[in-house]
């Protein structure tokens, strides 16, 4: 079957590089000049399968107004008065409960801890690196609320399967070392042993060359203008290079994906929720971080990636915008300093943003659409990297004719 995957983030290229495994002819489309260089270019770099929880939480919206008054906010708004940015918060809101909380996570976590079994798969039969790392992932505490906080989504890690450890403050440090100078300051961490990290986009890029060689077309630097309805199909896609058919079509556009489908009558939960990284030289391995430390009190994570560190973090709600606000870098540096005071060189520092895909209960949009041979893989917000590997095998099971090997049925249209 000849299949059209329009985007090559690192969703994108999951699934044509599992599509292709499973025997189909596969074209890709990007209107970037490469792989993974728009939202996947510079995530935080963490596979973090048992954080996967949705931002609509008990006590957010108490929360929000909190950080709007915060110099160093995990949550800005900018609002406007635009019909889809209002339906997607009120939306959210409604999904602030712990009965709706307990639901999202554990479909979330499903999705997250089938698909890094899928990236171990992937890494042991390709064989790249990618400055991976298997060596979990801690929370840090520094109030005891947030330690308390912590039991309801220990409750959804019981439930799942999850292997995790409470630790107190030398527990902490003896799992990041670096953490000493800030010892005192600890209240406690969530870690998760089989978390990983890893460069999102070297592997975006090594999984492409690897499809190229299996015989996947990529068709960069070419803008997909509309997808052409005919009956209960689509059969071809507009771009800026022609119409381009074929037997099957998947959506992989990230934020874009709702307005790609919007003309065929679909209406999709997802809304662009803006993000922010920097990543910094390593000035002192001996104190920098050995895997990923999540920062609950900015909701922040630090990664280490080679012989970097990638701060990723932030929600910015302010639409399709891509201007980079240097106040978000000066809270990403406040946070990482926080936590290892003196171990990064930030007078050296690169400042990203990226446009998450969010939906406003949490789990991705993955599956069929009202037309046979539409599908869509997108609304992954925070997670990309991390369900990446089981959402395209996923879908691609879906697309054959397969029935995955994990329930599917609540991550679709909704």
């Amino acid at each position: 079957m000849k299949v059209v995957v329009l985007g090559s983030g690192v969703i994108g290229v999951t699934t044509a590089y599992y599509l292709a495994r499973a025997g189909h002819q596969v074209t890709v489309i990007d209107r970037q000049p490469g792989a993974a260089l728009e939202t996947s270019f510079a995530n935080a770099g963490e596979i973090s399968p048992g954080y996967a929880s949705p931002w609509a939480a008990p006590g957010v919206p108490r929360k929000a107004i909190a950080w709007m008054l915060a110099k160093h906010a995990p949550l800005v708004l900018r609002l406007k008065a635009k019909p889809d940015m209002l339906v997607f918060l009120t939306r959210l809101l409604m999904n602030c409960t712990e009965e709706r909380y307990k639901v999202n996570k554990d479909r979330m976590v499903r999705i997250a801890e089938y698909s890094r079994d899928k990236l171990i798969e992937v890494r042991a039969r390709e064989g790249f690196h990618y400055d991976e790392r298997a060596l979990g992932t801690l929370q840090v505490f520094l109030t005891e609320k947030q330690v308390q906080a912590a039991h309801k989504d220990i409750e959804v890690l019981e439930r799942e399967g999850v292997p995790y450890e409470v630790l107190d403050r030398d527990g902490c440090v003896r799992a990041e070392p670096g953490l000493d100078k800030v010892r005192d300051r600890l209240a406690g961490g969530l870690r998760l042993p089989n978390d990983e990290t890893g460069d999102c986009f070297k592997f975006t890029n090594a999984l492409a060359a690897r499809c190229a060689e299996m015989g996947v077309t990529f068709r960069y630097g070419v803008e997909t203008r509309r997808l052409v309805r005919k009956g209960g199909r689509v059969v071809a896609v507009e771009t800026s290079e022609g119409a381009i058919t074929a037997d099957t079509f998947v959506v992989a556009l990230g934020s874009y994906t709702r307005g790609m489908v919007k003309p065929l009558g679909i209406r999709l939960p997802i809304y662009p929720i803006k993000g922010y990284s920097i990543t910094v030289p390593i000035g002192d391995l001996g104190r920098a971080p050995v895997s990923t430390i999540m920062h609950e009190t900015y909701k922040v994570a630090i990664t280490r990636l080679g012989d970097t560190i990638r701060v990723g973090g932030m929600a910015e709600v302010s639409g399709y915008t891509s201007t980079l606000v240097e106040g978000r870098q000066e809270t990403l540096v406040y946070a990482l300093e926080d936590l290892f005071p003196g171990v990064a060189k930030t007078t050296d520092v690169t400042l990203w943003s990226g446009l998450r895909p969010m939906t406003p209960d949490g789990p991705p949009i993955i599956g069929p659409t009202h037309l046979s041979n539409l599908y869509i893989n997108s609304g992954h917000g925070t997670l990309g990297w991390t369900m990446a590997c089981g959402s395209g095998q996923a879908l691609a099971d879906i697309i054959s004719g397969k029935r995955p090997e994990i329930e599917m049925s609540d991550v679709g249209l909704r």
